[in-house]
């Protein structure tokens, strides 16, 4: 039997047919781990660091791997707008019966957690975001160096190596090389293999900056400072977008904020949990 490159959890069927794959570790008010896009991510990958931590605190942990991601089913004839990943993660809440979670999200997974807070704002006890997508436009977005070193990397047409996998890595999501290992690297290529293009290629978020007002959650931003992917101007859209927020910036940090840092995003966040 081949082992698999991430630990394999458990599914759950969705209403609209689709087979949904998660982890779930510890008991108590649940948070949702939702990890970010790109080559290879899984939920496991994202936060391996992170939710086995809250779980021993005393929280019931489901990181699910998103539609089209992971070990999750992955269709090739439907497009990916933001509201498709939103609509898949209600349907797995619903279907393991949680009425009221906090969402963790990073990156893609943080516009997913904005943009369930703004359609099911009854299902959200709180909120976490790590530089979210869905604050700029996607001339913003194409003009950060990360975003152009992915571009060169995976629209050249030409197989990726995993050591060009690693570089790319280093350059667009780390200030500390030391935090891209080797297996970290095997693991999203071997994931990787699983994907077809069409979520990628059909990804679709919107501008949800003029909606933030409507957030009526306690919401907490961390926000690396040597952020590489998101441009800086999220910042200051969320601190001031935001009625209940309230905002973490970390020097000598990019866009992994919850594994460069992963000491001080546990304890960030289960003083959030706890105290609000």
């Amino acid at each position: 039997m081949n082992s698999k490159p991430v630990p394999e959890g458990q599914y759950v069927t969705l209403k609209n047919g689709y087979r949904i794959h998660y982890q779930d570790q510890g008991q108590g008010p649940v948070v949702v781990f939702l990890h970010g896009s790109g080559n290879g991510a899984s939920g496991y990958s994202n936060f391996k660091g992170n939710y086995p931590e809250l779980a021993q605190a005393g929280y019931r942990c489901v990181v699910p791997d998103l539609i089209g991601f992971g070990y999750s089913d992955k269709p090739d004839d439907v497009e990916y707008p933001l509201s498709f990943f939103v609509d898949c993660l209600k349907q797995t809440l619903d279907a393991l019966g949680v009425q009221k979670a906090t969402l963790v999200g990073n990156s893609l997974g943080g516009a997913v957690a904005l943009g369930f807070a703004l359609t099911h704002p009854d299902n959200v006890e709180k909120l976490v975001l790590m530089a979210p997508g869905g604050l700029n436009e996607l001339p913003d977005y194409l003009e950060m160096p990360g975003m152009k070193a992915m571009f060169a990397l995976y629209g050249s047409g030409q197989p990726v190596t995993e050591a060009a996998m690693k570089d790319f890595f280093i350059k667009a999501f780390v200030v500390d090389p030391t935090v891209v290992t080797d297996d970290l690297v095997h693991e999203r290529a071997e994931m990787a293999k699983l994907q077809n293009p069409q979520v990628i290629k059909t990804l679709k978020v919107p501008v949800m900056t003029g909606r933030l007002g409507e957030i009526a959650c306690p919401v907490l931003t961390l926000w690396g400072l040597n952020e590489n992917m998101m441009p800086d101007s999220g910042i200051m859209r969320l601190a001031k977008g935001l009625k209940n927020g309230r905002m973490v910036l970390v020097p000598q940090c990019g866009h992994w904020v919850m594994m460069e840092h992963r000491g001080l995003f546990n304890r960030t966040v289960l003083d959030f949990l706890r105290n609000g």
